[in-house]
């Protein structure tokens, strides 16, 4: 592809490497923001760049925020005994909008995959084991996808919390085997959490 200009071949390329969006795609959105209003187009780039300057994860659960303790860990109506495990911010998302529970989440960033070269110490698994190690956590709630990885993370996690006696559960397979959790509708979604049934019945599957 031949760039008249140095600074549109530049802008196209960094466009390019977010996921999904090819060469052509990303001269199409380029020159979209070119064609912009010049103070929408900084507004976009000052919010790129406060997102990566400004952006805060949670001290309890990891998620991400603008302060230091999110507004779920910080909200008192919220039941911190029950702790929701998910893969990204993104489940996150999509378990509060089906309005359907009320505890507290633990974001792992991601799922075990030797593959990918992501293993335990990667995730923040030990966060979440020194968390219910300090007492006060009740029922751990496995809500990652029914892939592969997902299943050996849930398991590995199992291992590591039986020690501590607490219950653990995972949602209810209402959700496919293979589905991605953020992709699932709100009901069937919010029906899995209701429904969760115990980890150890999982694995019997």
């Amino acid at each position: 592809m031949d760039f008249s200009s140095k600074l549109l071949e530049q802008a196209v390329y960094e466009m390019s490497q977010l996921p999904g969006i090819g060469k052509r795609t990303a001269l199409r959105l380029v020159l979209h923001l070119l064609r912009q209003n010049e103070n929408q187009t900084l507004q976009l780039a000052e919010a790129l760049t406060r997102l990566r300057t400004d952006i805060k994860f949670c001290k309890n659960c990891h998620n991400i925020s603008d302060v230091a303790l999110c507004e779920i860990c910080a909200n008192p109506n919220r039941d911190a005994s029950i702790v929701c495990v998910v893969e990204d911010v993104r489940d996150v998302m999509a378990i509060e909008n089906t309005s359907q529970y009320r505890g507290h989440y633990h974001v792992l960033g991601g799922k075990i995959s030797p593959l990918d070269g992501i293993g335990p110490q990667d995730l923040t698994i030990q966060s979440l084991k020194e968390k219910v190690k300090s007492g006060g956590v009740e029922e751990v709630i496995f809500a990652l996808s029914s892939t592969m990885e997902g299943d050996t993370t849930n398991f590995y996690i199992y291992r590591q919390l039986e020690e501590f006696g607490i219950k653990t559960s995972t949602i209810a397979r209402g959700i496919a085997v293979g589905d991605e959790l953020e992709y699932a509708d709100e009901v069937t979604l919010g029906r899995s959490i209701l429904h969760r049934i115990p980890f150890e019945n999982s694995l019997k599957n």
